[in-house]
């Protein structure tokens, strides 16, 4: 009888050997064979071969043959009989491992923006891309421009694609392609620390960032302070740009702390000079003043330069139908009495009517 025989294939070597057959998304090492134009051919070692083409080799790889390198599989058997793989996905494989492990830890991590646009700054980490949005921008590099003024905005971003920046990664999904940095987030502990050493009264220096129509924003030490229009000048003030300028250093008193911002004050590192003034004044007496504003309810009336007075409209005459722009020119001097003095309020109220 002859001897029966079988044909061992090599699928059934592989089945019978602890060497697992490379499936599509497996992450492998191999050495590179050979490099040629458009092709990086791999040694498997027991595995066989694979080629890459260069649009998979990703940025700044080494192509020295002989070099170890690690790849992923795109497809693990080509009509040819080698396998399709990548650098630049594996790469990006490892590189979602480590952003996840970096973003659970809250690690602060340095990036350097390699574009921006009106929205924040492009950033790619461990090959993978990803956004800083502007609203997680911290406050010394927050672009504060007059209005939406979009290029003035892109401008300030740009500048920053020059420098490096610590950021705490806020969001990653390797399911949605998403990273997301933020610098707020990196600099919020030491921001709590240094608001714990301030308190109300205490005077800080600091440097304009933004000039705006109702005030100016300031940067203390990394923390963003806002001096309100009411509080740049003890004068009135019509235009904060004529008080104060971008990158200028000032000195503020803190008026108060709220979550993650200070109030403050410029206007209050000097003395008010309308207590000063008001002295010159007494209940009942006759001034003479400057029509400085008309409006539908009285005008004001500036008595010095720094005390300013208002005539209510019921003090104009005894004709309840009294039109303001019909007594009083802009820029005109009257004489007027001082019907009261409210020093807590500074307030002066006037008496055209009295003073006849």
């Amino acid at each position: 009888m002859p001897k029966s025989t079988t044909t061992i294939t090599m699928d059934d070597l592989l089945a019978g050997s602890e060497l697992k057959q490379l499936e599509t998304g497996d992450v492998v090492e191999g050495n590179i064979s050979s490099v040629r134009k458009h092709q990086v051919w791999i040694d498997l070692g027991p595995r066989g071969v694979g080629v890459v083409m260069r649009r998979e080799v990703g940025h700044g790889q080494s192509l020295e043959e002989g070099s170890p390198v690690t790849v992923s599989v795109i497809d693990p058997e080509m009509d040819e009989g080698y396998a399709l793989l990548s650098m630049r996905r594996a790469a990006k494989d490892r590189g979602w491992d480590e952003l996840q492990r970096v973003f659970e830890a809250g690690e602060i991590i340095e990036v350097q923006a390699y574009d921006a646009n009106r929205g924040g700054l492009l950033v790619e980490l461990e090959g993978i891309r990803g956004f800083l949005p502007v609203s997680q921008l911290a406050a010394g590099h927050y672009p504060r421009v007059s209005g939406a003024d979009k290029d003035e905005i892109l401008q300030k971003l740009n500048a920053l694609t020059s420098q490096p920046l610590r950021v705490r990664i806020l969001d990653v999904s390797r399911k949605d392609n998403k990273l997301i940095f933020s610098e707020k987030e990196a600099v919020k502990d030491d921001m709590q620390a240094r608001f714990s050493e301030l308190k109300v009264g205490d005077e800080v220096e600091g440097i304009v960032t933004g000039v705006i129509d109702f005030g100016a924003f300031i940067n203390v030490d990394g923390i963003e302070g806002l001096i309100h229009i009411s509080e740049i000048s003890w004068e009135r003030v019509e235009n904060p740009r004529d008080y104060v300028k971008v990158g200028e250093t000032v000195k503020a008193k803190i008026i108060a702390i709220d979550k993650d911002r200070l109030s403050l004050s410029l206007k209050q590192m000097s003395e008010d000079p309308w207590l000063k003034e008001v002295k010159a004044f007494e209940k009942g007496e006759k001034v003479e003043g400057k029509i400085t504003r008309i409006t539908p309810f009285g005008a004001f009336v500036q008595l010095s330069s720094s005390v300013e007075a208002l005539v209510h409209v019921s003090e104009m005459g005894d004709d309840d139908s009294v039109d303001p722009e019909k007594i009083f020119q802009l820029n005109e001097k009257k004489t007027f009495k001082v019907l009261d003095i409210d020093t807590d309020a500074r307030k002066i109220s006037l008496s055209l009517k009295g003073a006849k």
